[in-house]
């Protein structure tokens, strides 16, 4: 009788330890909100910055891609040319900036000395000659007509001498400071050129801007495609963004930084861990694509969280669930 009565004890505890675990999980249910929302659609058009004839695909639709992975080619042999005769001109341009700033050779100042010597010689003996004419001419020895032509050819001497002074002026000071700022200015210009044809020939190099997976090949090999003409579209796979949908009453108990467990079909029985990120200063109504409880068109705030997802669970898209912590487990650090 005493076993009887210590064995429907023993069942007792049981029973009423059962109770009380059922009656935290329901517990746990009714504090813990559900959310409702879909993994987001990320994806991105991949093209050439530059026009031209594809000669390599290298990756095909499904593959996964890294940032920074090359994806296609293009024929580079006009753009390498282009490039090739940016860089001559760069050169040809640096080296008129080199020779106007060490300005004239020594031998270049030489010849305007003895050009200048010459002129020189010419004017003193021009004039010599015309003094002996006007002399001549005072006695009436010749005519007035040689006068004048002996007058003329010293005049022309002179203004040789003249020039020959200030060609070796400007070849003693060297060149304007306006020639130099201008030449300057002219390979800017150039170097400028010359790093957009390089910029357009990397551009022959079509590379992965972010990893992800490759969803579509646009183009074949052998096509001429135009800047900017998609060739791949890439779905991206990090990070891994939630567009959930919460209502008004329950907003006041989410808040950016918050973790959250991230529940969908694909994974029964499982949760991945999430974070809050984003949430939305303006209501909206509740998309149609979006199951809840509510009508569908009460209004709510959409909230961007951020899924760990090592193992590739989700997929763009995906509904999925987003459950807050409970009521005890949201106030532990």
């Amino acid at each position: 009788m005493r076993i009887r009565k210590g064995a429907a004890a023993v069942g007792l505890l049981v029973v009423g330890a059962l109770a009380l675990g059922l009656w935290r999980l329901v517990l746990r249910g009714d504090s813990a909100p559900v959310f409702y929302g879909n993994v987001e659609i990320r994806q991105v058009d991949v093209g050439f910055r530059v026009g031209g004839r594809l000669t390599d695909l290298l990756v095909e639709e499904g593959d996964s891609v890294q940032a920074g992975d090359l994806l296609a080619r293009l024929a580079d042999d006009t753009l390498t040319a282009q490039a090739q005769q940016a860089q001559a001109q760069l050169a040809r341009e640096k080296a008129n900036l080199q020779r106007l700033e060490s300005g004239y050779r020594s031998e270049e100042i030489a010849a305007a000395r003895a050009e200048l010597a010459a002129a020189r010689a010419l004017a003193d003996n021009a004039r010599q000659n015309l003094q002996r004419v006007e002399a001549m001419r005072a006695g009436n020895a010749i005519s007035q007509k040689e006068l004048d032509n002996a007058r003329g050819t010293y005049r022309n001497a002179a203004a040789k001498q003249k020039a020959a002074q200030e060609q070796l002026t400007l070849v003693s000071t060297g060149y304007r400071d306006e020639d130099i700022a201008a030449q300057r200015a002219t390979v800017a210009a150039a170097e400028a050129q010359y790093a957009l044809a390089r910029i357009a020939l990397e551009d022959a190099a079509l590379h992965a801007p972010q990893a992800g997976v490759v969803l579509t090949r646009v183009r074949e090999a052998g096509a001429i495609v135009q800047a900017g003409q998609p060739v791949y579209t890439l779905s991206l796979t990090e990070p891994v963004w939630l567009r959930v949908y919460v209502d008004e009453p329950q907003l006041g108990g989410i808040r950016p930084g918050m973790a959250v467990e991230v529940l969908c079909d694909a994974a029964p029985g499982r949760s991945l861990p999430g974070r809050v990120g984003f949430i939305s200063p303006s209501a909206e109504f509740t998309p149609k694509n979006v199951e809840t409880a509510e009508v569908r068109t009460s209004l709510v705030y959409r909230v961007r969280v951020q899924a760990e997802d090592p193992e590739g669970i989700l997929r763009q898209g995906m509904p999925v669930r987003v459950r807050l912590p409970a009521a005890g487990e949201a106030s532990r650090p």
